[in-house]
């Protein structure tokens, strides 16, 4: 159990759990987990303000769209945190990054592309939670839009 684990099964997840080894890449997480590289999400921190910030969750295979991101929450700037300032705020390591379990639980923006069997950072390295994208969305009180390109 991670606090990942333990935060799914308060909001009532179904999901598995894939522990692997180190990988290099994200092409190697996803065969680890045996998924498609787009069914892995990236979870990642941004922030807003001081003491503002989102999870935003992106399929493996794209990236931020910032304009698109900035126009949504209706902000000039917005930037990354350092990984200092990210475990500060999620409780988790760069790598390890998941809204499931953070120490604070920031608005979470999903990607409109994630849906079906998905696999999210399981709040270790090596770990992930496969779950479906709808009820992880629907868990979280997710927006969901066009974010990434």
């Amino acid at each position: 159990m991670t606090k990942a684990t333990e935060a799914a099964d308060q909001l009532g997840l179904t999901y598995e759990v894939t522990q692997h080894g180190p990988v290099n890449s994200l092409e190697e997480a996803a065969a680890a987990r045996g998924i498609e590289p787009a069914r892995l999400i990236k979870t990642i921190v941004v922030r807003l303000a001081d003491d503002d910030y989102r999870f935003v969750l992106v399929p493996g295979d794209r990236e931020i769209a910032w304009p698109k991101l900035r126009t949504l929450l209706g902000v000039k700037r917005m930037s990354m945190p350092d990984k200092d300032t990210a475990f500060a705020v999620t409780g988790y390591l760069r790598g390890t990054i998941t809204p499931l379990g953070s120490t604070q639980a920031w608005p979470v923006i999903s990607d409109e592309r994630i849906t079906g069997t998905i696999s999210i950072g399981g709040g270790d390295f090596g770990t992930g939670i496969t779950v479906d994208a709808e009820n992880l969305n629907k868990a979280l009180n997710a927006t969901v839009a066009d974010v990434t390109d």
